[in-house]
Formats: structure tokens, C-alpha cells, sequence
């Protein structure tokens, strides 16, 4: 296949002048079109496509510069190489500030052939370099706003998911609590109210995460006081909890590490309201530190009896498979400070969040 013909508009009012060059460039791969004035160059140009222009300076009418100016105004303009016969450089520096891509000075020789078709292809290459350049970034951009959408639409379903999820567990807690309601054991009573506060401590989690702009971490600090605050409150009811304190820093985590901290914080601190103080009353402390590495370290402490998690009672047992478990999921080294009064365990495990 043979490649189309580079369309050329020469304007210039010297006919001979103009007849070499549509001679001499049509010899090299351009089909060469010709107006000796401005007013009939223009008429040309809004005719029809051109790859390029070769403007004079000097012509009846219109010069150069006022016709490169109209040129330059028409919708997506071909690149223009103004051609000049005079040697002055403000000339040349007038039409490059004007919008022509390039000059050439008019010779008596056949050097001037030789530059205006190099000056020529120049311009055409760079105009085709620079309309790809901007396809590309057009396409670019395209694809940034689909994966937007993407992204978007895809939060949009993850927090919908969370939403449903969590009035879920929700529906459980109630009927759990609904459960414990009916009946008169005292055991049974303990045993479904912790139960319902494990499932809620998972439902606060995806709670924050469907009224959250990012699903894909949880304010751990955040979510932590809000856990202990309803922690706080449940306690208060049974007549304890009023000394269930927290203090947090900020840091963040994926939502599955959050769902198995909110677990081990429920289960320690509902083994401290239950054993650590005889009476029922007593502080409890919920604390999380970042540590290096991008490490955090998890403790629940009180300065109660030290009645611990491994004393092979059935409910403690119970709360050491949870926290064991959830230790695992975490990552996390833990276990207890003995040389703490009372009873304190720590878990330390990493974020797995890129450092801000």
C-alpha cells in the first residue's frame, strides 16, 4: 500500500517562486496546492485538510503575520513555516511569537527547497508527535476516571455489604438478648450476655466501615473507644464498669484485624468485670501504643485478685481459646505481665497499613 501524499498549501505572491516549489516538493512525496494572496489561502484552508503551510511574508493585501494570525485562529490549524526574503531577524521573531512553527529565508539557489522541505517535515513530525502526545493523555485520563468509577462503584457495594452485615449482627445481639430474657439460670444469662457482646463488637466494626469513606481500614483508636464506651454501658447496667478506661493512639487496620482486636478487648474486659474485683468495682484499663516497625501493642490491665485466663475454669477456658484464636488471626505475640499486680495481658502485632 502505498503511503497518501503529504498536502501541502503554499501561499505566496510570486507565481514562478510557487510553481518550483509544487514542482520540486511534489518530487518528494507532497501534493502541493498553491494561493497568492492571503484572502484565497485562507478560502483554501477551510476548503480542505492540509498537513502543513508555507507562508510568505511579503504579499499584497495581507501580509504574512495578519494572515498567520487568522490562520492560527481557525479550528486545530496545520503548522505553519513562514517564509521571509529578508535577512531581519525581528521578522522571523514576530511569526514564531505569532504561532508559525518554523521560518526559512527565501535563497536564489536551490538551498531554499532543501530547508523549506526539512523545515516542512519538522513541523509535521512535531505536530503529530504533540496530537499523539494528547491522544494518549486523553486516553490516560479516560482510564483513570473508568478506574475511578470502578473504585467508586466497587466502595459503594463493600460499604452496602458492611450496612447489611452489620444490621445482621444487629438482629442477632437482639435475639440473643431477647434469648437471655427467658430465662432464669443465672448462668445462662451470663453466658448469652457475653455472647451478645462478642457479636456486637464484630458490628461495630462494620458499622464504621459502611459509614466510613475508606472500607479498606478501620480507625482502630476510634473504634476502640466506641467499643469500650458500649462495654462501659452494658457493665453500668449490671451495677459495674463505671472505671473501664481507654487510652488509644491513632493507628489504623485492615477491617479483619479490627474484628479480631474488638474480640480480645470484649473478652479480656468482660473476664476483668467478672473476676478481677470481688466486689464488682475496680479500674480496667484499655490501652493501645504504636511501637516500631509499624507494631502495635494491645493491653487490657487491672490491679484486681489476678484471677487469669488459664485457671481451667470452664468460662475461662472459653476466653482463652477466643483470645488464642484471635492472636493467631492477629499475628500477634501475647500474653500475660506477671509482674503486674493484678492482672495485665498484651498483645502486640503489626498494623499491616502502609506508613502515612
Amino acid at each position: 500500500m502505498t503511503e497518501s501524499l503529504l498536502r501541502l498549501l503554499y501561499i505566496d505572491d510570486d507565481p514562478g517562486l510557487a510553481r518550483l516549489v509544487q514542482k520540486n516538493l511534489g518530487r518528494r512525496g507532497f501534493d502541493v496546492d498553491t494561493a497568492q494572496d492571503g484572502a484565497a489561502g485562507l478560502a483554501r484552508l477551510r476548503e480542505g485538510a492540509f498537513d502543513a503551510v508555507a507562508l510568505d511574508h511579503y504579499m499584497p493585501g495581507q501580509d504574512g503575520l495578519a494572515v498567520l494570525c487568522e490562520i492560527t485562529s481557525l479550528p486545530d490549524p496545520p503548522p505553519v513555516v513562514y517564509v521571509t526574503g529578508t535577512q531581519e531577524s525581528s521578522v522571523a521573531v514576530a511569526a514564531l511569537k505569532a504561532g508559525a512553527s518554523d521560518y526559512v529565508v527565501k535563497t536564489a539557489g536551490g538551498e531554499f527547497i532543501h530547508l523549506l522541505e526539512a523545515a516542512i517535515g519538522q513541523a509535521i513530525r512535531s505536530v503529530r508527535l504533540r496530537r499523539e502526545k494528547e491522544a494518549a493523555e486523553a486516553e490516560v485520563r479516560a482510564a483513570r476516571d473508568r478506574f475511578e468509577a470502578l473504585a467508586a462503584e466497587r466502595a459503594l457495594l463493600i460499604r452496602e455489604v458492611n450496612h447489611r452485615v452489620g444490621n445482621s449482627l444487629q438482629i442477632i445481639a437482639a435475639l440473643l438478648h431477647l434469648q437471655s430474657s427467658t430465662t432464669a439460670s443465672e448462668d445462662v444469662k451470663s453466658a448469652l450476655a457475653a455472647a451478645n457482646r462478642r457479636v456486637m463488637a464484630v458490628a461495630q466494626v462494620h458499622r464504621r466501615l459502611y459509614t466510613s469513606d475508606d472500607v479498606q481500614a478501620v480507625a482502630l483508636d476510634q473504634y476502640l473507644k466506641t467499643l469500650v464506651d458500649d462495654l462501659r454501658g452494658s457493665a453500668e447496667g449490671d451495677g459495674g464498669g463505671d472505671e473501664l478506661t481507654l487510652a488509644a493512639e491513632p493507628c489504623e487496620v485492615g477491617p479483619d484485624k479490627a474484628v479480631a482486636v474488638g474480640v480480645v478487648v470484649t473478652e479480656l474486659v468482660l473476664n476483668a468485670l467478672k473476676y478481677a474485683y470481688p466486689d464488682g468495682r475496680g479500674p480496667i484499663r484499655v490501652s493501645l501504643v504504636k511501637r516500631d516497625a509499624g507494631r502495635i501493642a494491645l493491653s487490657v490491665e487491672d490491679d484486681g485478685v489476678g484471677r487469669d485466663l488459664k485457671t481451667g475454669r470452664t468460662e475461662e477456658g472459653l476466653g482463652r481459646m477466643i483470645v488464642r484464636a484471635m492472636a493467631v488471626k492477629l499475628g500477634a505475640d501475647w500474653g500475660r505481665d506477671e509482674s503486674h499486680p493484678g492482672m495485665k495481658v498484651t498483645l502486640t502485632f503489626e498494623t499491616g497499613q502502609a506508613a502515612a
